[in-house]
């Protein structure tokens, strides 16, 4: 069977493709952006690339066309498909059916922390000897890629609430039929399918839907939204974490690197891990809840998360130069900033902390989280926003209302240089973006080196 993928370096096409290609199929995709990891981690499997949108490599016709979300009525590819007939479907629908069917789906599911909780579970079955398979929105480090087949029953998907195919405005989550289901968080986002929270609980209340009675809901107990998503109606037994009735951490550390875990007021072990932060440590609750619904005995789970390596992109330390330390984090909400600097901040305690943000997202662009962006950097000593072009979102304002240690820049370039001017040692570069950003990381890194060799 021969399968074409339509916007196959995706992350989540790109993880459809490796596992179509596991399951034995000739795959193939193209996609107007064909660059590495992404291009990299497909070519090594044998997958052929084209890039653009040349319709020649749907001659002769694949057996199916798997065609992304991100394809539009209007692109040539899908013109071409449409035109002449070819048979196609969604992403999601085609792992539903081909991967899915008869698996033990644990679905991890929110605005926030879906890939690292996601990358837990899968994990803590690893750990287990579960041998799970698992499609990721990110490369867990403990497993080096986003997506494999693994061994029956189990399989983790990050279950995304963006919609599945130009054809198909369903939440991609609508088709995965979880068993296990985490419910990490609810807010708004992806404003640019939603137009409203309402809209998205309504998404997620079809979710819960689909999930059966003998299966499990695992979700936090003081999220108000996800409360009114369960009081739409609700079919399957729900474990609360963050919840004295449920799952909870005590005896927590500073910085969130060690602490117990509750379930129902009895302490079941004690996590020490890498990690950080309340949001992964409420991530991590959900994680051990699910590996226990799935079989794996707390402890051993505990066990698990010691030698988590959590994943590329979140927290990422890409390098340190004469003592000043670069970070990526994928954060492009609000909330997510909040927590990614809270963490930091309570690891690195006074040391000087440099916030660098590029606004990328749809929603952020479209403006829609600009009243709240400014209150997201408390944490940082200093903060760096980049304007890009043709965005809703003026950065000016926000960096008015975070006060004099603001600064908007239109040139990546500017960024760097005037970063590098200012990190002395014990200064922590920490850069947000859900996209490549120019390659800030490694240009802040080789300034830094340039500075320091200058001043030898």
């Amino acid at each position: 069977m021969h399968i074409h993928i339509l916007g196959i370096c995706g992350t989540f096409m790109g993880g459809v493709a490796l596992l179509a290609r596991q399951l034995g199929y000739q795959v193939s995709g193209s996609d107007a952006n064909v660059y590495p990891p992404m291009s990299t981690q497909l070519a090594a499997e044998g997958i052929a690339l084209s890039d653009g949108d040349d319709s020649a490599v749907l001659e002769p016709a694949p057996d199916l066309v798997v065609i992304g979300n991100a394809m539009s009525r209007g692109n040539p590819m899908v013109e071409y498909v449409l035109d002449r007939n070819l048979p196609y479907t969604s992403g999601p629908a085609f792992l539903a059916q081909y991967i899915l069917r008869d698996r033990w789906v644990l679905g991890v599911a929110g605005t926030h922390g879906k890939t690292t909780t996601a990358s837990m579970v899968a994990w803590i079955l690893e750990y287990a000897k579960l041998k799970p398979g698992f499609l990721i929105g990110g490369i867990p480090k403990n497993f080096g890629i986003s997506a494999r087949l693994g061994d029956a029953p189990f399989f983790v998907v990050e279950a995304d609430e963006y919609d599945s195919a130009f054809f198909d405005k369903r939440s991609k989550f609508i088709h995965y039929q979880s068993r296990t289901l985490i419910l990490n968080n609810l807010e708004f986002d992806h404003a640019d399918i939603f137009d409203d929270l309402d809209a998205i609980k309504r998404q997620f209340h079809h979710l819960v839907r689909t999930v059966p009675q003998n299966g499990l809901i695992i979700a936090p107990g003081d999220d108000d939204n996800i409360k009114d998503v369960f009081d739409q109606g609700c079919w399957t037994p729900i474990e609360a974490f963050s919840a004295p009735s449920g799952w909870q951490a005590r005896n927590i550390s500073d910085n969130g690197s060690h602490f117990d875990v509750y379930l129902k007021g009895e302490k079941q072990g004690r996590v020490e891990w890498a990690l950080m932060g309340q949001h992964n440590i409420n991530n991590a609750l959900a994680a051990i809840a699910a590996g226990r619904h799935a079989g794996v005995m707390v402890h051993h789970a505990i066990d698990a998360l010691a030698e988590f390596q959590s994943v590329k992109r979140r927290m990422e330390k890409c390098g340190e130069v004469s003592g000043v330390h670069v970070y990526d984090d994928f954060a492009h909400h609000p909330t997510a900033i909040t927590m990614t600097l809270d963490g930091l901040r309570r690891q690195v305690g006074s040391e000087r902390i440099i916030a660098i943000l590029e606004p990328r997202s749809n929603t952020m662009q479209m403006g829609v989280h600009k009243e709240t962006l400014a209150t997201a950097f408390a944490e940082a000593d200093e903060v760096m926003l980049f304007q890009p072009d043709n965005s809703d979102c003026a950065m000016q304002p926000i960096a008015t209302d975070i006060g004099s240690h603001a600064q908007v820049f239109d040139d990546v370039d500017a960024i760097v240089t005037q970063a590098a001017r200012s990190a002395t040692a014990g200064t922590h570069l920490l850069v947000m973006s859900n996209g490549a950003f120019g390659g800030i990381h490694q240009k802040l890194i080789d300034a830094l080196e340039l500075q320091a060799g200058e001043s030898k």
